[in-house]
């Protein structure tokens, strides 16, 4: 039985007399992420099984098989079995979310179907223990995004909270919000990581609840639908079909009315003058 770790389309075997160390640097090198630790991950070979341990001090990972039907929080210190014949591992340092795959041959276990249940007359749809709203769902989607339209394991990026808000065509204040009820929806059915303590939420739980929803496979590709075609630079339009500016145009800020905008080769054109 053997284990291979598949970042970014390079795959590396992992030894069995020694670790196989993911992190800034090591065997499989992430990225010079200085938020990143330098040795965070190992896998280990001990007692007839494959190991992943969290060899960091901060960091924490997020381990899930493709189905979302097993799901672990490996914080600092903590070591699980590789006992599935594939597993997804997410993690955050400072901005940015990589997230790769973990490739066991002759596995231990197989896993086993299991559906989530629709809810189609309230418009709800529950997850284990917690029910999305639409709203909710496509807020999810939303911050998803990236990861989703991606076929293979990598880095991805978390939209700001404005980035995600003008996606969906909301304001920022709707938006965090609904980003406050769904990351205390989480919080209350025991997902950890989506709020910081009493009356305080968690400064990264954006990216908390992204792995979660990858992992547990609460969004997939096809939810992407929800959201629609992303805005085009060709066309210069955002899904709401307000102007943006495009690559190399510039940006005149707000106009005032009555005041021309007058561009690099674009004839002057001077008002009538209005009579006194």
């Amino acid at each position: 039985m053997g284990v291979v770790i598949d970042f970014c389309g390079e795959r590396f075997d992992a030894p069995t007399d020694q670790p196989l160390t993911i992190g800034r640097e090591g065997d499989v090198q992430i990225d010079d992420n200085p938020f990143l630790h330098r040795h965070f991950l190992q896998v280990t070979r001990e007692n007839d099984l494959w190991w992943l341990t969290n060899v960091g001090s901060t960091l924490t990972a997020t381990i899930a098989d493709p189905k979302g039907l097993f799901q672990a929080y490996l914080a600092p210190g903590a070591r699980i079995p590789l006992v599935l014949d594939k597993l997804t591992v997410w993690f955050t340092a400072g901005p940015t979310t990589y997230d790769f795959d973990v490739i066991v041959s002759a596995p231990a276990y197989t896993p086993v179907d299991n559906d989530a249940v629709d809810l189609p007359d309230s418009g709800e749809m529950t997850v284990g223990r917690v029910s999305l709203t639409p709203d909710q769902k496509i807020l999810i989607v939303a911050l998803c995004e990236d990861f989703l339209r991606r076929a293979t394991a990598g880095t991805g990026q978390v939209p700001s909270s404005a980035d995600a808000a003008a996606r969906l065509g909301w304001t920022v204040t709707k938006f965090n919000r609904k980003l406050d009820n769904v990351c205390q929806k989480f919080a209350d059915a025991g997902i950890r990581g989506l709020h910081g303590g009493p009356g305080k939420l968690a400064s990264n739980r954006k990216s908390r609840l992204v792995e979660h929803a990858l992992s547990t496979r609460i969004v997939t590709r096809k939810d992407l639908a929800l959201l629609g075609p992303r805005p085009s630079l060709e066309t210069g339009l955002n899904p709401q079909g307000a102007g943006v500016a495009m690559a190399g145009e510039a940006n005149d800020g707000p106009k005032k009315r009555g005041v021309p905008v007058i561009r690099p080769g674009q004839p002057r054109r001077v008002p009538p003058s209005r009579p006194r």
